[in-house]
C-alpha cells in the first residue's frame, strides 16, 4: 500500500525521468499527485464520432490509428492523429505538443475530449485531452478534469498515476466524526476522487468545500497552538512605566503624534509592563508613522535597561531607521548600532542600547544579554527559518517581547483569523492629513503621451518595472523590464535628462549611492524593479510610474505609489497594463478610487483570492490550495471548530499525528 509521504517513484512507471518531470509540477510524494489540483472541469456528451456536430465540447472513445509530428511553412509545431470507432474516422489535432507522439501508442484505445472543429467538409478535434480507456473501469462521468502540465507530462499520465495511487493508497480520515456529520464533508479518500474524477458537477463544489475547509482548520489549528505556546512563556523582565521620560520624548518632537500613533504606543506600553512577553503586531499604512511608534517602544525598554534588536528586511531600509533612531533617541543617551552584511565586527563585541540591521544579526553567533524587545519590520519578508533564529540570539531564560510590523495592509478577517495569535495595532491616519497622491491608470498606447507630461512637470520621478532584464519566454514578451526601459528611454525621450537604474541585484553600496544621487537630484528618473516598494524616502520624488502593473496585487500598487507625495507637493502615479484587457483595467481602476490601503486589500481580497494578493510581491503569506480566505462564512466555521477542538486535542489521536506531522514540516520551512 502507499502512504501520502511516498516519494513518486514508488508508484509504477514513474521512473527517474517521470519523477523529474512531476517536480517541476511541485509533485514530489504521493500526496503531491493526489492533492494537484485540477485547473478546470470541462463538461461534455460522450458519442460516437458519426454523431458529433460541429462546435460541440465532446468525448468520444477511439482507437489511434496513426500521429505524426509537422512542421508548418512558418515553423508552427503541430502534432495530427487520425482515430476510429465503430462509426467511423476523424482527425485530432494539438499545437505546440510534439511530445504527444511519444507518449501515445497506436492501437490503443482513449478518450478524446475537446472542442469539435472542421476542415474543409471534415469535422475533426482541436487540442483535445487523452486519457487512455481501461476497459476494467467503469467511465459514464461526463466530467473531465483538466491538469496544469509541463511538456512531457499529459493529463492521461497524470489520472493514471492519480487513479492507481487512489486504489492503493494507505489513507485514514481524521476529522473528528462529528465534522463531518454536521458539515456533510465525504470521508477523506471519497473526497479526493471525487475531486480528480467527480461524478458530475454538482459533486465538484461540495468536494471543494471540504478540502477548503480541511486546509483552514488545519492552518487555525496552529494559530492555536502559536497562542497556547506564546501564552506559557514567562518574562522576567519587570518594566515599569517611566511615565515622565516617555512624556519627555514627546515633547521633544517637533511635530504632533497622531490619535492613532498614541493610541498604538499606549497598547504597546501596557503589554510592555505585564509578566508576560509581548506579541503584537502593528498594522499601519504607508506613512503613517511605524518607525516613529517603534522609537517610543525602545525607549521604554532602554529605560528599563534592557537591549533592543530591530530587524530590517534590506539594507536600504536598515540605514533609513538607523538615522531615525540615531535622531530622536542617541540625545537622551541612547546609543544606535547598525549591523548590516558588511560589518566585520560581532554583535557581542560591541556596546550599544539598539542594534538595526538586516538578517545579518540572525547569522552572528553572539548571544544578546537582557534582550527585552525584538522588532521586525515588514515580518512577512523574513521566511520562517530566518525567524527561527531569533531564538539563537537571547538568553533562553527570559523571552523578549516581540513587535511585529508591515506597511502590507491587511484585511480584517484575513488578521484575526490566519494572526488571531498577535494582538493588533492599527495606524490608520497619516500625521500629514493633506497629503495627496493622484492616481491615473491609463492605456498603453498613451505612454508617450505620458513620457511628454512627465518632461514638462520637470520633477523627479520613477518608473517601476516587475523583471530586472527581459523575459525570453514568449508568455512575458510584453512586461517591462528595468534593464531594458532604463536603455530605452536614456537614449530616447528622457535623452537630455539624467537617468538612473537600481535593482535588487546591485550590491549594497552601489544602491546607497544611487539613492542618495537621486535624493540630491543629481537623478532626474530612476528606473527600478519594486525594490522600492518598502521604506524608500525620497521626499522631492513626486511621480510613480508603475509598468505591467497588473503583475501586482493593488495592495503592492499602493506601497509602490506611497513612495511618492512624503514631501510639500502633490504625488502623481500612472499605472500602466502590459495589455489593455477590459479585465485588468477594472481592477486597477479601483487605485483611482482608493487611497486607503486596507480598503484595496479588502478590495483586492473579493477580486484576486488572498493566494494572488499575497503571492509573489509578498511571498512570506500563507498560500492556500483550495482555500479561499474571503469566504467568510467558511472561515468563521472552521475558526469556530479549531479552537474548540485545539483543547481537546488528546482527544483525536489521528488528527493530533496529521497536526504534528504538519507543524513539523513547517519548522522545516516545507
Amino acid at each position: 500500500m502507499l502512504k501520502l509521504t511516498d516519494s513518486v517513484i514508488k508508484i509504477p512507471k514513474v521512473g527517474p525521468k517521470n519523477k523529474l518531470l512531476l517536480e517541476k509540477l511541485g509533485i514530489f510524494s504521493v500526496g503531491d499527485l493526489v492533492y494537484h489540483i485540477p485547473q478546470r472541469y470541462e463538461k461534455f456528451s460522450k458519442k460516437k464520432i458519426s454523431e458529433l456536430i460541429f462546435n460541440e465540447k465532446a468525448s468520444v472513445n477511439g482507437v489511434l490509428i496513426s500521429i505524426n509530428n509537422i512542421f508548418t511553412r512558418n515553423r508552427k509545431k503541430l502534432t495530427k492523429a487520425i482515430i476510429k470507432d465503430e462509426s467511423g474516422k476523424m482527425e485530432a489535432i494539438w499545437f505546440n505538443m510534439h511530445y504527444l507522439s511519444k507518449s501515445l501508442e497506436v492501437g490503443e484505445m482513449y478518450e478524446f475530449t475537446g472542442l469539435v472543429g472542421s476542415t474543409g467538409s471534415k469535422l475533426n478535434f482541436i487540442s483535445p485531452s487523452v486519457k487512455k480507456v481501461d476497459i476494467n473501469i467503469k467511465n459514464d462521468s461526463e466530467v473531465n478534469s483538466v491538469y496544469p502540465l509541463t511538456e512531457g507530462v499529459t493529463s492521461n499520465f497524470l489520472r493514471e498515476k492519480i487513479l492507481f495511487s487512489l486504489e492503493n493508497l494507505e489513507i485514514e480520515e481524521f476529522f473528528p466524526r462529528e465534522i463531518l456529520e454536521k458539515y456533510n464533508f465525504l470521508p477523506l479518500k471519497e473526497t479526493l476522487k471525487e475531486l480528480h474524477f467527480p461524478s458530475n458537477m454538482d459533486k465538484v463544489s461540495e468536494i471543494r468545500e471540504r478540502l477548503e475547509f480541511e486546509e483552514l482548520f488545519l492552518e487555525l489549528l496552529t494559530v492555536e497552538s502559536r497562542k497556547n505556546n506564546w501564552k506559557e512563556k514567562l518574562n522576567s523582565h519587570i518594566f515599569e512605566s517611566k511615565t515622565q521620560q516617555i512624556s519627555k520624548l514627546e515633547k521633544s518632537l517637533p511635530f504632533n503624534l497622531t490619535d492613532s500613533q498614541k493610541r498604538s504606543i499606549d497598547e504597546i506600553s501596557k503589554d510592555l509592563l505585564k509578566p508576560t512577553p509581548m506579541n503584537r503586531l502593528l498594522e499601519g499604512d504607508v506613512g503613517t508613522g511605524k518607525t516613529l511608534v517603534a522609537v517610543f517602544a525602545s525607549y521604554l525598554t532602554y529605560l528599563n535597561q534592557c537591549k533592543i534588536v530591530y530587524l530590517a528586511p534590506t539594507e536600504i531600509l536598515a540605514k533609513q531607521h538607523f538615522a531615525t533612531f540615531q535622531k530622536y533617541l542617541e540625545p537622551l543617551g541612547v546609543k544606535v548600532l547598525l549591523k548590516t552584511g558588511s560589518t566585520k565586527k560581532k554583535i557581542g563585541e560591541t556596546e550599544f542600547d539598539v542594534i538595526i540591521g538586516t538578517h545579518a544579526i540572525l547569522f552572528d553567533d553572539s548571544e544578546i544579554k537582557d534582550l527585552g524587545l525584538i522588532i521586525i519590520d515588514e515580518q512577512h519578508r523574513f521566511g520562517v527559518e530566518q525567524r527561527s533564529k531569533l531564538l539563537n540570539i537571547y538568553d533562553k531564560k527570559i523571552v523578549p517581547n516581540l513587535l511585529t510590523m508591515t506597511a502590507t495592509p491587511i484585511p480584517r478577517t484575513f488578521a484575526l483569523t490566519l494572526y488571531g495569535d498577535l494582538e493588533i495595532s492599527i495606524l490608520d491616519a497619516p500625521p500629514n492629513k493633506d497629503k495627496k497622491i493622484t492616481t491615473f491608470v491609463i492605456y498603453p498606447n498613451k505612454r508617450d503621451d505620458m513620457y511628454k507630461w512627465i518632461l514638462e512637470k520637470n520633477e523627479p520621478a520613477f518608473i517601476v518595472c516587475p523583471f530586472i532584464s527581459e523575459s525570453e519566454n514568449e508568455d512575458f514578451s510584453q512586461v517591462k523590464s528595468a534593464e531594458k526601459e532604463f536603455e530605452t528611454l536614456s537614449q530616447g525621450i528622457f535623452k537630455n535628462k539624467k537617468v538612473g537604474l537600481l535593482h535588487g541585484k546591485m550590491k549594497a553600496k552601489e544602491k546607497d549611492e544611487i539613492l542618495s544621487n537621486f535624493r540630491d537630484q543629481k537623478i532626474d528618473i530612476l528606473v527600478s524593479t519594486p525594490v522600492i516598494e518598502v521604506g524608500v524616502d525620497i521626499p522631492d520624488a513626486n511621480i510613480m510610474v508603475i509598468e505591467s502593473a497588473e503583475r501586482y496585487g493593488l495592495a503592492s500598487l499602493h506601497q509602490l505609489r506611497g513612495r511618492v507625495g512624503r514631501g510639500q507637493k502633490e504625488g502623481f502615479c500612472i499605472v500602466i497594463p502590459s495589455t489593455g484587457s477590459k479585465k485588468s483595467m477594472e481592477r486597477l481602476k479601483n487605485l483611482e478610487k482608493y487611497n486607503n490601503g486596507l480598503e484595496l486589500a479588502e478590495v483586492d481580497l473579493k477580486l484576486r483570492g488572498e493566494g494572488d494578493i499575497y503571492g509573489k510581491m509578498q511571498s512570506g503569506f500563507k498560500n492556500f490550495r483550495f482555500a479561499d480566505i474571503s469566504n467568510l462564512k467558511l472561515l468563521e466555521k472552521a475558526k469556530h471548530e479549531a479552537s474548540k477542538i485545539f483543547a481537546d486535542l488528546e482527544k483525536y489521536p489521528k488528527l493530533k499525528k496529521i497536526f504534528e506531522q504538519r507543524s513539523f514540516d513547517i519548522s522545516l520551512g516545507n
